[in-house]
């Protein structure tokens, strides 16, 4: 078990592991530090801030399976207090994350009591975008937001876009220790992927369009494949607690210990992350000469100067005027 030294070691990081008896793999994922400064820099109230913890853990379950540099973005569009969520993973190891909100909605929802995760985004689409650079095909799939949760949104994407069969478990709360208040995020990722040909016969399963290595399922409902060790593997993770995935002196590892012992689960080397903004002056300098000359004309201050303010970071950048037209030649 940790004490309170060896916790910042404990955060941020995600451990791969897998239980060969149930062919299942997945991850376990611990956001502490990184996620508490991006839910503090925006100051988010409360429910806000638990749905968007909840989508950066899950984004990072996701993220750090890429096995290859590039990008995966979570986005939601929504009618609900909460009108969009963006977390993009940029592999191997950082993320950002922001949300934006209807004022106006989340106090209606609030004075309504209507704050589950389901309720703040109420319906939309959810797209779950993986871009491997611009020489590449981007995938995006998208699944419907009819005021489900995100856990359940997360198993709606898996059955439809790469038809594994998944379990998935996000918590998401403020924990009190040392340093104050500070928001915490854990999460669990288990998939099925059998290898035994009686196993594959069971489940239902063939190989098909998913990435190499991957096992597809033909049926609509994972959860109606007839395996023990798939149902026994679910059945497990189903029994994980929010407290269990936030307590900072309870290791991945020791958790994972927890739900599987009797079958032997073996863990990797963990991925640390990072919360870390893809944001530069470059990059914001080349968005504003992407404006035609006239929205250009009507950012100009009276100073001269075009203020830009990251809507991730809320990093400030200031250009003088004549800085941007430079090398745009006319229009």
């Amino acid at each position: 078990m940790a004490d309170e030294a060896d916790l910042v070691a404990l955060d941020d990081r995600v451990v791969p592991f897998t239980v060969p008896d149930l062919d299942v793999r997945g991850r376990v994922v611990r956001l502490g530090p990184s996620l508490d400064r991006i839910l503090d820099r925006h100051d988010y109230p409360e429910p806000v801030a638990r749905v968007l913890g909840e989508a950066a853990a899950l984004t990072v379950l996701l993220g750090t399976a890429l096995k290859f540099e590039g990008r995966f973005q979570l986005q939601t569009k929504s009618d609900g207090p909460i009108s969009m969520m963006v977390v993009d993973f940029n592999a191997p190891d950082s993320y950002r994350a922001v949300a934006h909100v209807d004022e106006a909605k989340l106090e209606e929802a609030i004075a309504r009591d209507a704050l589950s995760t389901g309720d703040l985004l109420g319906d939309g689409h959810l797209a779950m975008t993986v871009d491997q650079g611009s020489q590449m095909t981007r995938y995006q799939g998208v699944v419907a937001l009819e005021r489900q949760s995100l856990e359940e949104a997360g198993h709606q994407y898996f059955r439809q876009s790469e038809q594994i069969p998944t379990r998935i478990r996000l918590g998401v709360g403020e924990v009190v220790g040392a340093a104050g208040r500070q928001w915490r995020a854990g999460g669990l990722l288990v998939q099925f992927m059998p290898h035994s040909p009686e196993r594959l016969r069971a489940a239902d399963l063939h190989p098909g369009d998913a990435p190499e290595g991957h096992e597809i399922l033909t049926q609509d409902d994972p959860d109606g494949i007839s395996d023990d060790a798939w149902r026994e593997a679910r059945s497990l993770v189903e029994t994980v607690e929010d407290h269990e995935l936030l307590d900072p002196m309870l290791e991945s590892e020791r958790l994972l210990y927890r739900l599987f012992h009797e079958r032997g689960a073996r863990v990797f080397e963990p991925v640390i992350v990072q919360e870390n903004c893809r944001c530069s002056r470059e990059r914001v300098l080349g968005m504003l000469r992407g404006f035609s000359a006239e929205d250009r004309q009507a950012m100009v201050a009276d100073d001269g100067t075009l203020g830009v303010t990251c809507e991730f970071c809320s990093r400030r950048y200031v250009f003088r005027a004549e800085e941007v037209e430079e090398g745009l030649g006319t229009e």
